[in-house]
């Protein structure tokens, strides 16, 4: 492959929710993305600032790109979001205003002790700022016969704030220029 870029060699990206005004009144449904062909998968979610608001992340798991069985990325036999070492925190950086200055934190992943599916970016510590939030899931954490990831967002109060989410899929099976990459929602089929 000629020249260093990082997409096709390193990751491929796809949207989980194009641009929102995100409120109690308005979730977000994510899209669904293929975890075939890849390590893992960082959710990237970002923000500006909402009141005193916590944004909850609901990671769900599918047999299938449209219909099948879904079901909660749960603490499992497959592992969880919360169940192992590896995935029971997410990042984010949060300021004011996003410059690029501001340092990853890293947060444990507790609400709902580790059987939950949801990843919750608490409202008293960062609703008034705007936010990057990155959540990581490994191909492996889901259930056996599960192939599809999804993200749904939901805000907790009626102050509302833009929100956007992009899947940033990585260690990549294959490497490719990045007009040749795969579907990322039905591997195999062309894309449209």
């Amino acid at each position: 492959m000629a020249g260093m870029h990082g997409l096709g060699r390193l990751f491929d990206i796809g949207l989980a929710v194009a641009p929102v005004d995100i409120n109690t009144s308005d979730a977000a449904t994510g899209k669904r993305i293929s975890m075939q062909g890849a390590t893992g998968i960082t959710i990237v979610a970002v923000t500006l600032a909402g009141g005193a608001d916590d944004l909850v992340f609901d990671l769900q798991q599918h047999t299938a790109y449209t219909s099948g069985t879904s079901k909660d990325l749960e603490a499992d036999a497959a592992g969880g979001i919360a169940g192992t070492t590896e995935t029971s925190f997410y990042h984010i950086k949060a300021e004011t205003a996003l410059d690029n200055d501001e340092s990853w934190v890293k947060v444990p992943i507790t609400t709902g002790a580790s059987t939950t599916s949801e990843v919750t970016v608490v409202g008293a510590t960062y609703g008034a700022m705007q936010k990057l939030v990155a959540i990581y899931v490994s191909a492996d954490q889901l259930a056996d016969g599960y192939t599809h990831l999804s993200v749904n967002v939901a805000c907790t109060t009626s102050t509302s704030q833009l929100l956007a989410v992009l899947y940033i899929v990585h260690d990549l099976a294959s490497q490719r220029t990045p007009a040749n990459l795969p579907n990322l929602l039905r591997p195999g089929a062309a894309n449209a």
